[in-house]
């Protein structure tokens, strides 16, 4: 038996026993806060003990399968949550938000026609189209089109071509000599110039507009398609795009060891050429309706303030959703049963919210949030977990650090968990970030990357990545927070408040929309 789920078990019986008191109180360094641990062996029992984690990230994953917004998965998706809720003991519905259109995935195959035959590692982009119903066939060529001079010197070269836009990624091979500084230090190199852009706010905005018309002006070029690398080893793919950014020609990424092959080969002065048949299905309506899973332990004696704990449901479509976000969401799930089933009750409300349209920019949680702008101030925090299957290490206080106090009172029941870590880390990319502007405190928990970097947008992403300890921590450190954060003397105090980013499609120059090849 594991050390830490001996240890567990050994914690559960004399912590759950606890009454309040004295000993249950800790200080926080925030005035007039203070973090009252009383129930967290009940907790603790429940979600280490009892769990159903493991049982339901394998119905969402094998049965429902992945859950691309707009797609009929996604809303099954979240009937089945919503029904699993009401089971525990919460109340439980389905907030609809509007969507600006969907993409189904179809039939696709893509073929090295010369220097030899081979069949190619891809997957089209989504929101992308496909190739008009008919296979085609051209050259692959790398041009720079970062800049609208660089592209017009180049413009001659695409037309009919399948375009590279960059050189392929330094994808490091894990099977050979370890890196060097050296490399470490090239590796950085790379990143950076990929993130680069102008620093002057007009220059930005210029560039910035260029991207947006980037792709339709090499559809109006005669373009075949667009090729992107995968940047990830042994033939894993990646995936992203949105509905905010239709592109107007196929957007095809590529395997890393193909696309790397390509970029050799016109190195050496030999010109592979593609064949590719792409079939996608665009329904771009002006919005279309998804939902999130939003359900509630109601609060004693506060029952207006809210504790929010979170995770995107939806996924990409490669794989089946597990690691990004399907360990999130059921661990989000299972907080709620081993909050509800504990026999406790928190003195706030907390609602737990499976937000979809993460994957297309945070766009629930985005809706959401402006939804319940005027509940902001009684928010008490947003808590998230979405970096994959690995076990919770601790908080990162999204630049807040005054908050160190409070979080590592929060962690205390946790230490033997190693759960306890707090740092002064700013993450991104997941749906707490949509509740900073209104000034709510919020937080994506730190996990072990347990592989996360190669599994998250691609076809491995799969429940048998899921690792049983691992998520039964970190669906008890879910519930030991939340149910804290509902029970603390007083409210957290507001972050700083901007104004809040708008769900808007990509500005395109309006001469590029009607250009037709």
């Amino acid at each position: 038996m594991n050390r830490l789920l001996c240890a567990a078990i050994l914690l559960a019986s004399p912590l759950a026993a606890q009454g309040g008191g004295a000993a249950n109180q800790r200080t926080t360094g925030v005035p007039g806060i203070t973090v009252d641990t009383t129930g967290a062996g009940a907790l603790i029992d429940q979600g280490m003990n009892k769990s159903q984690v493991m049982k339901n990230l394998q119905y969402l994953t094998d049965v429902i399968g992945p859950r691309l917004t707009g797609s009929a998965a996604a809303r099954a998706a979240n009937d089945w949550t919503m029904k699993q809720f009401q089971g525990y003991g919460a109340d439980a519905h389905l907030e609809q938000w509007n969507f600006g259109g969907t993409w189904e995935r179809g039939p696709m195959w893509m073929r090295l026609v010369a220097p030899r035959a081979h069949d190619v590692v891809a997957a089209s982009w989504a929101w992308a189209p496909g190739t008009g119903g008919k296979p085609v066939t051209g050259p692959v060529v790398r041009i720079d089109a970062s800049t609208p001079e660089s592209l017009d010197a180049y413009k001659a070269k695409v037309k009919g071509a399948w375009v590279m836009l960059r050189p392929a990624a330094m994808v490091w091979n894990n099977d050979g000599p370890a890196m060097s500084a050296a490399d470490s230090q090239r590796m950085r190199a790379q990143f950076r110039g990929l993130q680069a852009g102008p620093r002057d706010s007009v220059a930005r905005a210029r560039q910035q507009h260029f991207n947006a018309d980037q792709p339709f002006l090499l559809r109006a070029a005669g373009a075949l398609g667009i090729l992107l690398d995968a940047g990830k080893e042994q033939d894993l793919l990646n995936m992203s795009g949105s509905p905010t950014r239709v592109l107007p020609l196929p957007q095809v990424v590529v395997a890393h060891e193909e696309y790397a092959m390509f970029d050799r080969l016109l190195g050496l002065g030999v010109t592979p050429q593609l064949q590719a048949s792409i079939q996608n299905t665009l329904n771009m309506k002006d919005s279309v309706p998804q939902w999130n899973t939003v359900a509630e332990i109601r609060g004693t004696e506060h029952p207006g303030q809210v504790v929010i704990v979170g995770a995107h449901l939806d996924s990409w479509d490669l794989g089946t959703g597990s690691t990004d976000n399907g360990t999130g969401s059921m661990a989000t799930l299972e907080a709620a049963r081993i909050i509800a089933q504990s026999g406790l009750k928190p003195k706030r409300t907390i609602r737990f919210i499976l937000f979809t349209g993460e994957e297309e920019g945070l766009i629930g949680s985005r809706k959401y949030a402006e939804q319940h702008a005027a509940e902001a101030d009684s928010i008490q925090a947003v808590i998230v977990l979405d970096n994959g299957a690995g076990a919770v290490t601790g908080q990162a206080l999204q630049g807040r650090p005054e908050l160190y106090g409070l979080w590592r009172g929060i962690l205390a029941p946790v230490h033997d968990f190693n759960a306890d870590t707090v740092n002064d880390a700013f993450k991104g990319g997941t749906d707490h970030l949509s509740f900073l502007p209104y000034g709510v405190p919020g937080f994506n928990f730190n996990q072990i990357t347990r592989g996360y970097n190669h599994t998250h947008h691609s076809q491995s992403d799969t429940w048998d990545k899921g690792i049983d300890w691992d998520l039964r921590q970190a669906s008890t450190v879910m519930a030991v927070s939340a149910f804290e954060l509902a029970n603390l003397t007083g409210m957290i105090p507001r972050g700083q408040r901007n104004t809040p980013p708008v769900v808007a499609a990509t500005k395109v120059s309006p001469e590029l929309l009607k250009t037709n090849r």
